[in-house]
Formats: C-alpha cells, structure tokens, sequence
C-alpha cells in the first residue's frame, strides 16, 4: 500500500536551505577600498622595481644637483633654484612606476585572482589610481630630498625659501600625475616592457620632434611638454613664438591633468572589456 503525506504548515513556512547568490551593492564595493587600498600598497611596496625607481630618483636627482651646483658657473644659484632641475627625471620614473602597479600583475597572472576576490573594476582602477598617485608623490619627495642634497654639497647657498613650497606642490602635482598616466598606459597596453619604451619613446624622442617641427599654438599642448612647464621653467631652447604664447602654470597643469584623466579613461575601459589573461 503506498502512503502519500502532505507537508505540514511548519514545513511550508520554514526558511529554505538552498543556497542564495548575493548581490553587491555600490556601497559594499565601497566599504572595500580600504581594504583593496592596503593590498595594493603591500604589492607596490614588495617589488624590487618600485624600491629600485625609488632609490634612483632620489640618486639621478642628487647626482644632477650636484653637478648643475659644481659645473654651472656663469649665473648665480642657489638650493631653492636647483633642487627641482632633475623633475622631468623624477616624473619619469614615476611614470614607469605607474606603468609597474598594473601590468606587474598582468604580466604575473595574479590579475585574475584579484579579480575574482573582487570583482567590481572599477573599484580595481580606482585603488591602483590612488595608489599610483601616491607612489608619484613619494618618487617625487624623494627626487627633491636628493636635488637639495646635491646641491648643498655642490657647495650652493640656500637661497630664499619664499617661494619653495609652491615649487614643491607643482613639482609633486607632476609626478603624481605623470604617475596616473602611467598607470594608464600600462592598463590598455598590460606589458611592462612595451608600455615604458613606448612612454619613453613619446615622451624624449617624438615630443621633441614635434616641438622642432609644428607650430607653437600646436607644441604647447603636448602632454610631457606641457608638465614640465608647470613648474614654471622654460627651455633654452624657446623660440620667440613659444614664448610669446606661453601659458600660465595652472594652465599647463590643466592640459597635463587632462592627459591623465584620458588616459585612465581609457585604461579603464579596456580594463572593464578586455578578458583577465
């Protein structure tokens, strides 16, 4: 005889065991980045090639005030003029560190993995933006710590300190975003290699090229070209032309900051189409 029995009224109203999927919500990716923000700082700080730009910027930037300190002797320096000379260097470096904090991780095959942990992209590019930015303002701390000791034993007075904060903050504004570019850079191209020669390439061979060659209007608003006129330095090699439309450093600072912006615009898009491997 077969027997049927009905679930009970407690059977039925009883909470189901069966797993449930979760949803993320904005503010869970959010209450994250803390988190996110120490790994990213603990993977910068491991690498060998993050300590080794570290070391050389601060280095290459005592190394060149010293010698702009010991060789230039047909104008007057001083401390305050010196230590920012070697910031194109600096920004340099920091740029190459950009490129590092993400395809570090592409090239290794531990993108996926953070990934999977955490999969909201757009929460990956924001803690490696932060993170680049702050490498960025330690590179360049660190370059300007070695400008103002190469120069001190280059033998340079000190000179007036008035006006050294602000050439600080620009510098720092530099590196930081030649940093976030990039950052940028290494996100759409993910090989380190290719993504530093390339950034080099533009930023000491073809940029150069094009200030020789195109007009002024034109030359003054190239990305690298434009960041080191932030500082409010210009080049010996300056025509007429360039001068007399040369801008404000907040305006060079916009043209750079644009720069960056786009071009973590666009890593980010590729970050969020292009496939983890």
């Amino acid at each position: 005889m077969i027997t049927t029995t009905s679930p009970t009224p407690a059977a039925l109203s009883a909470p189901s065991l069966a797993p449930r999927h979760s949803i993320r919500s904005a503010g869970d990716d959010l209450r994250a980045l803390p988190s996110l923000l120490r790994a990213e700082r603990i993977k910068l700080t491991s690498l060998r090639a993050t300590r080794a730009v570290a070391v050389m910027s601060t280095l290459v930037s005592a190394l060149a005030a010293w010698a702009v300190a010991t060789w230039v002797t047909d104008e007057v320096l001083t401390v305050t003029d010196v230590f920012v000379y070697p910031a194109v260097l600096t920004a340099a470096l920091s740029a190459v560190a950009g490129i590092v904090v993400f395809t570090s991780e592409a090239q290794h095959g531990t993108l996926a993995a953070t990934l999977t942990a955490r999969p909201a992209r757009w929460l990956l590019a924001t803690a490696k933006a932060i993170t680049a930015v702050a490498g960025g303002i330690a590179i360049g701390a660190a370059g300007m710590i070695g400008g103002v000791v190469g120069s001190l034993v280059g033998g340079l007075e000190v000179g007036a300190l008035s006006g050294m904060p602000a050439t600080i903050a620009w510098a720092l504004l530099y590196s930081s975003l030649a940093a976030l570019i990039g950052l940028g850079v290494g996100m759409v191209v993910r090989h380190s290699s290719a993504a530093i020669s390339g950034l080099l390439v533009w930023w000491f061979v073809v940029e150069n090229m094009v200030l020789t060659f195109a007009p002024a209007k034109v030359a003054r608003l190239l990305p690298f070209d434009a960041g080191y006129r932030i500082l409010g330095v210009g080049s010996d090699f300056d025509t007429p032309e360039i001068l007399a439309i040369a801008l404000t450093p907040p305006q060079y600072a916009l043209i750079f900051a644009g720069y960056a912006a786009a071009t973590m615009l666009a890593g980010s898009i590729v970050l969020h189409r292009r496939d983890t491997n």
